[in-house]
This record gives structure tokens, C-alpha cells and sequence, in this order.
């Protein structure tokens, strides 16, 4: 079953949806906005560390909507917020279920928790409980005969179903199926929300899949309002439909596979969407109704496919829409593509929720790997992508609470304890207004999206108020490449791309992490060096195609005392043969006194260095350094932050150096120290740009030819990062 969707009709559906972003003022149909994140490390138990790993994976809602519940796997709890004031969550607390919460779902005021009790993956075994929500208390459990995957309810709430896995173990023969015992399907009543153990029924499935039929897989559960369950069985590629009444299988069918042209495959440290694949294996995750006929699946292929994008099928498994590549190209647009996962399954759709807002049906595809929530509108005919949502890392589960306008997603990643962003549920509120994100986005080239990740340093194009142009780091270092954005557009469009070029070829071994643009037309840039990986640090002049003209070495003086954290940004002072480069050193180097950095000066002309000493704000907690210099009118503008994320933030901010005070000494001998004055705190902007969480890595700032001030987070290429990039005008009234 190949891909039947034309590569004219993707890209025409993709410019839709581009344009649709682009458009200023927006349309007066509603959009989802992110009003509020709440890290679920709030609703750790007392006598647990603060660091110990918490994670929101499947989420729920109860039937107020008032209240949010979600299974914390290696916990080994469920957690309940408090979302009476949906921009205000609360910390509700946890409950230990002695055992690994799969999924859950709510009714009636309880809680169903399937919980994995196994001793391990050859002896699987599991139960269902059910949980107060007022007294956080488990008043019952049922045995489920094996390891529970995904639970859901019928409209009613009169029928459960709970898909059991009995997962394989991918330590065993490669992970390769069949691996006994084999998965089933329980059926269940459900009476005001409590469960008569008595009624449970086991629904067999062997013998149905063209892939290990005597293994199948259960992975993710669906009702429809006829009371048939729609069932995933995802490593053995096959979609099942089940009548909860009788607890029998009514059909099954394969979920087939497709053609993907369009796509980056190989993780090279390039951005580039011309590649193709064939005949990849769906692997449908998640599974949702649309109607009572049409589902809809998000193919995530955890075992030998993933096609990275999702298939609508009727219930007799007659191919109704396939998205191809067309929700990875999208996402591409916005820079949350992860370059990493190109030789994998991309972007990794897993996750799906369907509901009916007003009068407008949607589904919400959420991909794991790209941390982002695909909105697209049921036309009941090729569904339309409406928008592109900035989630949390990794987002697992979600739940649409339409009388309130609501969506949340659960976002699994937490990195607490590497000193990264904690796991999160993102709420979402449908109204009237303009869409928040994306803030920047790309253009087209050649037929493909134009590839962006990291934007690091900023500058302005000489005589060209509203544009700017911008450097990727390290994470394309196999593609260095100068971006142009045009920022008087809403959201900022990245129009073209330039790679950076050595001997006619990308340049390796560069991390570019600053850019000046020089009176005649070049670039200077500032490659932050990394010894470990032969990363020299150094200081580039790239002619207006690109080439690599001139490369200059740090001096002995510098490079003596060098550690990973080098130049972040560069910035020419002065014009002529009096014209200075002047670069920020992020963080100290060893001849460098505790709580100063240096701001090291060149002059080409004159081939001399220099350097002052810059002195850092100091915080409690995480290190502090300076992310980027840009000089306008008589000073230089400098960032300074923390390397904290999320509630630990603490320092943001813009500081600035007067150039008549930058009176460089030589290196090796003592060096004056220059005041700064704070120019601006970015601390209140990231915390309500788009009521995420605050993002560590402010990295770039600069001015236009009119002198407006911009500035752009980096994502670190989706790497350990919700992928979310920020781009915003920064107000600077009086100070420039």
C-alpha cells in the first residue's frame, strides 16, 4: 500500500499552511494558545528527592474538566493537577500505585490506572485499579492476566478496554518478534466509575497479523460510538476492530506501508529533505476515532517502520488520506526537526487525541521526537493542518476537554537531574486571536524547506531595516550555513540560506556562534572551539558566497588557557583600518579570575589582539556567561544568562559596555575590567512569550539597519530541548 499522495499536492498543502501562519492580522476563526506549563516534578512526593525522575506520559481528565490526572511511569504513580483556573495549575499531589502506571482514564470521580506489575518481560502480569480522586485513595483492583498498555472508556462510560502488551524485550534476539507469552485484549463493564472484576473478558488475537501472528502486540485503544474498539498492534503493522458487546474481532487489516520522497535521511549534521524511502512498514502508535467508520492512526514504527506521518483508514481498512511526508516537512518550517533521528524514523508521531470544538472537528498529532503538536481540522475529506504547537520534551499523551476549550499534552523527557528542563503538561485554550507560535519560520528552497536549528548569533544586513541574518551552531556542523531573515514579517521568515564553504565544499570542524557583517560585503564569524573534536577556535571571514577567504588561529597567549566554552558572538567596532572585531568569551578561561570573562578585541588590519575583563552577574546555583556582543550608536550590547531552564532561571539579561571604555591590553599581562549597565531583563518576556517554560539559551541579539533590536533562542536542534525557538523584537526604550 504506497504513498498515493502527490508531491505537488503535499506542497501545496504545506504552503497552505505556511501562508495560513504567516498572515498578520490573523483570521478571526479561533486558534489554540498555550496559557500555562506545569512541571509535574511539583507533585513529587515529600519524601522523595527533588531530582528524582517524574514523568507525565498518558493524561486524562475528569468528567468536570477541572482536573487533570496522568500516569508517571518511573515514579510509579499517578499525578492530579489542579486546572479549576486553566492558566494557574496547581500541584494536586500523587498517588503510589506499587507498580509502573501505563495508562489512565477517568470517570465518575475514579481514576482507572493500569499498572504493570511484572516481574519482568517473560513473566508479564498487571492490574487494573481504580482510584478515588477526592481522597486519593485505590478502592479496588482487578488482575489483568498480563502487562497493560493503553486504557480507554466508551462515550457512555459503561465499557473499558485495556490493550495487553505483554511488551518484547529488545535485549532478546535483537528484539525480533515472536517473543512469548502473547498480548490480548481485555473488555470490561464499568459502573459510575468503579469495575466489576468478575466482568472482565479476554479477547483473543493470534493467528490475525500478517507479521508474528502468534505474537501480537497490543499497543493503543479506541472507542467508537458504536461501541467498537479500534486496536494497534504495532509491531505487527496491523490495525483490528473488536465489538466491545460481544468481545469478539469483527475485521482486521494491515496498516500497510508507503513511499516517502521528501525527507532527510542521514543523520549527517545536514539539513536536507530531498531524500526518499520506500515501502516503509506504518507501525500505527496511537489510534482515534474520527466517526463512527473513519480512524485516524499516528505511525510512529517502534519496531521496523515509521513512516513518519499518520493514516486515516474506514473501519474495513480502505485507505481514505495518507500524509506521507508532508507533517515532517511542516515541521521542518519551524526548526523542530531533529537532525539526529534522519537515519531513524524522523519525527516520530505517537501520540494522537480527537474532539470536536463548536462546530470544528480536529485531531492533535503529537510527535515525540520533535516535540510538537500537529492541529489539524477533520474536513471529513484530506484533513487540514491549522497550526503547529510548541509542547513540552517529548510529548507522550493528551487530552481535549472541549467544554472548556482545552487541550493538555503530558511530555515525558525529564532531564532534572542532568540540570535540563523537568517533565511538563502544556495547557492549550482555543479563542479568538493570533496564533504565538511559531514566532520564526522558513521559506522554501529548491522545492524543499530551508532546514534551520540553533540559531545562534545575530546581525544586521547593512542598509536593509527588517532584515537580519543568523548562524546555526554546531548541531549542522557538517553544514554551517548563514541564514537571511526577514523579521518585519509575523512570524520572521527565514527567506534564504548560505553554507558556509572551505575548498568548494561544506566546512567542517566548525561551531559558528557569532556573525558581524563586514563594510564590503563579507562575514566575520566566531567558531567556538572544542579541543576534544579537533574544533579549533577561531575567527573566519567568509566572502558573500560563502568561501572561507581568510581563517585566523587564536594567538598562543589565548590558546594556552582554552577550555570548551569559547567566543559566542562578534561584533566590529569602528570603521576603516581602525576597524575592531570584538568577540564575548562565554565563559572564563583558566588564566581567568572566578566572575570574569574576557572580551577579546582583533584587528585585521593591523593583525594585533587585545582584551578587557568583563565582570559576571553571580547567581546561586549553574554557571553564568555571555552569550553574544553586538555594538550599536556608542556601546556594545553583551547577554548574559544562566545555563538554568524552567523555574530555576534566574539570569537573562542585556548588559552594555561603552565603547569608549573597550581599551584593549595585550594578552598574557593584566587586563582593566569595563562597567556595564543593564540595558534590559529578558527574564519576564521568556516566561510569557508563549506561557512555555523559560528557555536557557538566549543566545542572539542585534540590530537592524534602523536600529530595532531583535532577539533568538537556541534549540540546541531538538537535542535534550522542547525545540521551540523564540524570536522577538526587544523593547529598549532610552537605552540605544
Amino acid at each position: 500500500m504506497g504513498d498515493f499522495m502527490t508531491i505537488s499536492s503535499r506542497k501545496a498543502a504545506l504552503a497552505a499552511v505556511l501562508l495560513a501562519s504567516v498572515a498578520f492580522p490573523a483570521a478571526a476563526e479561533p486558534v489554540f494558545n498555550r496559557i500555562a506549563s506545569f512541571p509535574v516534578a511539583q507533585n513529587l512526593p515529600a519524601d522523595k528527592d527533588k531530582l528524582s525522575v517524574s514523568s507525565a506520559e498518558i493524561i486524562t481528565a475528569t468528567d468536570d474538566g477541572n482536573t487533570l490526572i496522568y500516569s508517571d511511569s518511573p515514579l510509579g504513580a499517578i499525578g492530579f493537577i489542579d486546572i479549576t483556573d486553566a492558566k494557574a495549575p496547581k500541584a494536586g499531589g500523587a498517588v503510589m500505585m506499587d507498580g509502573e502506571p501505563t495508562s489512565v482514564t477517568s470517570s465518575a470521580g475514579k481514576a482507572l490506572v493500569a499498572v504493570n506489575t511484572s516481574e519482568n518481560k517473560a513473566k508479564p502480569s498487571g492490574r487494573l485499579a481504580i482510584v478515588d480522586v477526592a481522597t486519593k485513595k485505590i478502592e479496588n483492583s482487578c488482575d489483568l492476566g498480563g502487562q497493560p498498555d493503553s486504557i480507554a472508556l466508551n462515550k457512555d462510560k459503561t465499557l473499558g478496554t485495556i490493550a495487553i502488551e505483554n511488551e518484547r524485550d529488545e535485549k532478546v534476539n535483537d528484539g525480533k518478534i515472536p517473543q512469548m507469552p502473547a498480548g490480548d485484549l481485555v473488555v470490561f463493564q464499568v459502573k459510575n466509575g468503579t469495575v466489576d472484576c468478575g466482568t472482565i473478558k479476554h479477547v483473543a488475537l493470534t493467528g490475525l497479523a500478517g507479521v508474528a501472528p502468534e505474537d501480537p502486540e497490543p499497543e493503543f485503544v479506541a472507542f467508537n460510538s458504536l461501541n467498537e474498539i479500534a486496536l494497534t498492534l504495532q509491531e505487527n503493522n496491523e490495525i483490528v476492530i473488536i465489538d466491545a458487546n460481544t468481545a469478539e474481532v469483527k475485521t482486521h487489516f494491515t496498516a500497510g506501508s508507503v513511499d516517502l520522497t521528501g525527507i532527510d535521511t542521514k543523520r549527517d549534521g545536514a539539513l536536507k529533505f530531498s531524500g526518499e524511502a520506500k515501502g516503509v512498514l506504518r507501525e500505527p502508535d496511537a489510534v482515534k476515532w474520527l466517526d463512527d467508520n473513519r480512524l485516524v492512526v499516528a505511525n510512529e514504527g517502534d519496531y521496523q517502520g515509521g513512516s513518519r506521518g499518520f493514516t486515516i483508514f474506514d473501519k474495513t481498512g480502505k485507505l481514505l488520506y495518507e500524509s506521507g511526508a508532508s507533517f515532517e516537512r511542516a515541521v521542518a518550517h519551524i526548526g523542530h526537526y531533529p537532525e539526529s533521528r534522519s537515519a531513524s524514523k524522523g519525527v516520530e508521531p505517537e501520540g494522537l487525541e480527537a474532539a470536536k470544538f463548536g462546530d470544528d472537528q480536529y485531531f492533535f498529532l503529537l510527535a515525540e521526537r520533535a516535540s510538537v503538536v500537529g492541529v489539524y481540522k477533520d474536513t471529513g475529506a484530506d484533513p487540514e493542518l491549522v497550526q503547529l504547537l510548541p509542547s513540552g520534551m517529548s510529548p507522550e499523551g493528551a487530552i481535549a476537554i472541549p467544554r472548556r476549550n482545552l487541550l493538555a499534552t503530558a511530555n515525558e523527557l525529564d532531564l532534572g537531574k542532568d540540570g535540563g528542563a523537568r517533565s511538563h503538561v502544556m495547557i492549550y485554550e482555543r479563542s479568538e486571536g493570533e496564533k504565538a507560535y511559531p514566532q520564526i519560520v522558513s521559506a522554501e528552497k529548491d522545492g524543499n524547506p530551508i532546514g534551520f536549528a540553533a540559531l545562534s548569533g545575530l546581525a544586521a544586513v547593512p542598509g536593509k531595516p527588517g532584515m537580519l541574518y543568523a548562524v546555526s551552531d554546531s548541531v549542522l556542523g557538517s553544514h554551517p550555513t548563514i541564514y537571511t531573515i526577514d523579521a518585519s514579517k509575523k512570524p520572521a521568515v527565514i527567506t534564504d540560506a548560505l553554507v558556509v564553504k572551505r575548498d568548494g565544499a561544506p566546512a567542517q570542524k566548525l561551531d559558528i556562534e557569532g556573525i558581524a557583517a563586514a563594510a564590503d560585503g563579507s562575514f566575520w564569524l566566531a567558531s567556538e572551539g572544542y579541543s576534544e573534536r579537533l574544533v579549533p577556535h577561531a575567527l573566519y571571514n567568509v566572502n558573500a558566497k560563502g568561501d572561507i577567504k581568510v581563517e585566523i588561529a587564536l594567538p598562543k597567549e589565548l590558546v594556552a588557557n582554552e577550555i570548551r566554552y569559547g567566543f559566542e558572538g562578534v561584533t566590529v567596532v569602528g570603521t576603516g583600518d581602525d576597524a575592531t572585531l570584538w568577540m564575548a568569551v562565554q565563559r572564563e578561561w583558566s588564566d581567568d579570575e572566578k566572575g570574569f570573562v574576557k572580551l577579546v578585541s582583533y584587528n585585521p588590519k593591523k593583525k594585533e589582539w587585545g582584551a578587557v575583563r568583563y565582570p559576571l552577574d553571580k547567581t546561586e546555583s549553574g554557571w553564568v556567561g555571555l552569550s553574544e556582543i553586538s555594538a550599536q550608536g556608542d556601546s556594545v550590547y553583551i547577554i548574559e544568562r544562566d545555563n538554568l531552564v524552567g523555574d530555576a532561571a534566574r539570569l537573562k539579561k542585556l548588559y552594555k559596555v561603552a565603547i569608549s571604555d573597550l581599551k584593549p591590553a595585550k594578552l598574557g599581562g593584566e587586563l582593566p575590567v569595563v562597567k556595564k549597565t543593564e540595558a534590559h531583563d529578558f527574564l519576564g518576556e521568556l516566561k510569557t512569550a508563549t506561557n512555555g517554560y523559560v528557555l536557557d539559551k538566549l543566545e542572539g541579539f542585534a540590530f537592524d539597519a534602523s536600529g530595532k533590536p531583535y532577539a533568538v533562542t537556541d534549540n540546541d536542534g531538538v537535542s535534550d530541548s522542547s525545540g521551540e525557538t523564540l524570536f522577538f523584537p526587544v523593547d529598549l526604550v532610552g537605552t540605544n
